[in-house]
């Protein structure tokens, strides 16, 4: 009896494209109609070319087709390259998803995030700020101290994957080694021939690695009960590497430390400019890039031009990142309020604040999208406000954000959408942008960090004074 065949996946049309320009995710934008084998009925439509450059000619896949656009993938340099063009470094470019602009010039990535953001306060807040702060750049290529890597085990082909997501998709690519990663972090072959060793492998659901100045931590997430023979080998390994070792079977909650070593569960980094140590969780939320963190605090807390005994307000504070360096400027006669939705980091900075002999810095814990102006803590002014918000921004605050009576306002966004939206708002309430800046946080993708200052305009300070 004959099988019936496997439905086939259709081929995606190629097509070549002459390059215009580049999109904020760091893609060529072309349009059908510069190519004579462009089908009529799409000329004008524009195209989005994954590793596309302008001014280059190339021949490209499309991968999806919507209504007013297309996304492609360029499969073919038919022209000389861009002088924006560089050799990727890393063997898994253009498969890993992690990195998205490794084909492009180093400067040029800046130049691109610094048109982002330009464009979005334009845009969407009607904004420019008075002056352009220089671009923070990392100072080294393997910047990232955290990362979460997918384990994947296929028993059918007794086949173990251990890697990063493959762009747009949840399928899992072996890797090597990460350039992007510390250095310290080794290979991640190593990782994988260690959850190949045990037999609970199929258990594993990812591992995390966080490191602090001196110190380094492999978390083992694992969905069922490792056996004592795994927990020994995961011991013996992290002895040898000389690593904390940790076990999560479900939420943060669960995470233990499994080296025998100590109880302590604990990473470790300092900010130098502030005679500042931090104590953190290998789950806590801290920011990756070691070289840009210190420059990005010192800034902040340098844009506020604090004086001693002055009230600052720091809100979405974590752990503490900016909450005691801003403790540091103002003094013992000044005072820190560091707000935040999580008990854990409320915790987590009281503990930072009290190991480093700070006790003007006082945290809490506060649901930071309702109005808390009128607590007895809140209500004696501020004369300076750093808001560090997630991706989703701060609209809410904004609104309300008046009301503690800062002159200065320091924003730290990781979203330029959200940031344009924000400003907008608090020019609504008379503040004024007066500078702006990208930072370099996460080199080669595109995210675009960026720190923002704001400042009370003069008829709001004399209106403040006379009341």
């Amino acid at each position: 009896m004959k099988q019936k065949a496997k439905p086939t996946k259709a081929q995606q049309p190629s097509y070549i494209f002459q390059v215009e320009s580049l999109s904020h995710e760091g893609r060529g934008i072309a349009h059908y109609g510069s190519h004579p084998d462009h089908p009529e009925e799409k000329q004008g439509k524009k195209v989005f070319i994954r590793y596309a450059l302008p001014g280059e000619t190339v021949r490209a896949t499309i991968t999806h087709t919507a209504k007013r656009l297309e996304e492609a993938d360029s499969t073919a340099l038919l022209s000389d390259a861009s002088t924006l063009r560089v050799q990727p470094q890393c063997p898994h470019y253009g498969i890993c998803g992690g990195c998205n602009m490794q084909h492009i010039h180093a400067d040029e990535q800046i130049h691109l995030k610094q048109d982002v953001l330009k464009s979005h306060l334009s845009h969407f807040a009607g904004l420019q700020p008075e002056a352009w702060l220089e671009p923070l750049r990392s100072t080294r290529e393997d910047y990232r101290r955290k990362a979460r890597i997918g384990v994947r085990y296929l028993p059918q082909k007794d086949q173990l994957i251990v890697g990063f997501r493959e762009n747009a998709s949840n399928k899992l690519t072996s890797i090597d080694r990460c350039l992007v990663l510390d250095r310290e972090f080794g290979s991640i072959t190593r990782l994988k021939q260690l959850i190949q060793s045990l037999k609970g492998k199929g258990g594993v659901g990812h591992i995390e690695l966080a490191m602090g100045d001196q110190d380094v931590a492999l978390v083992i997430r694992h969905t069922e009960k490792l056996c004592a023979e795994d927990v020994n080998q995961l011991q013996q390994f992290a002895l040898q590497k000389k690593w904390q070792l940790y076990l999560q079977s479900a939420g943060p909650e669960s995470l233990i430390r499994a080296d025998g070593q100590s109880n302590d569960m604990r990473l470790h980094y300092r900010l130098d400019d502030f005679e500042i140590n931090f104590a953190f969780s290998p789950l806590d939320f801290t920011q990756v890039n070691s070289s840009i963190n210190p420059k990005m605090v010192k800034l902040a807390c340098d844009l506020l031009e604090l004086k001693a005994g002055e009230r600052v307000l720091d809100l979405f504070c974590g752990l503490g990142n900016f909450s005691l360096p801003l403790a540091r400027r103002v003094g013992a006669t000044g005072f820190v309020a560091a707000v935040e939705g999580s008990d854990e980091m409320v915790r987590r900075g009281t503990e930072n604040a009290q190991s480093n002999g700070i006790d003007w810095l006082q945290f809490y814990s506060q649901d930071l999208t309702k109005d808390f102006s009128h607590h007895s803590w809140a209500k004696q002014g501020f004369d300076a406000l750093l808001i560090d918000p997630p991706r989703s921004g701060a609209e809410e605050i904004m609104h309300y954000a008046p009301k503690f009576g800062a002159k200065r306002i320091v924003y730290v966004s990781c979203s330029p959408a959200t940031l344009a939206r924000d400003a907008g708002i608090l020019a609504q309430y008379g503040y004024q942008l007066k500078k702006a800046g990208v930072m370099d946080m996460f080199t080669h993708t595109g995210h675009v960090e960026s720190i923002a200052l704001f400042e009370q305009a003069p008829q709001l300070n004399d209106l403040s004074n006379n009341e």
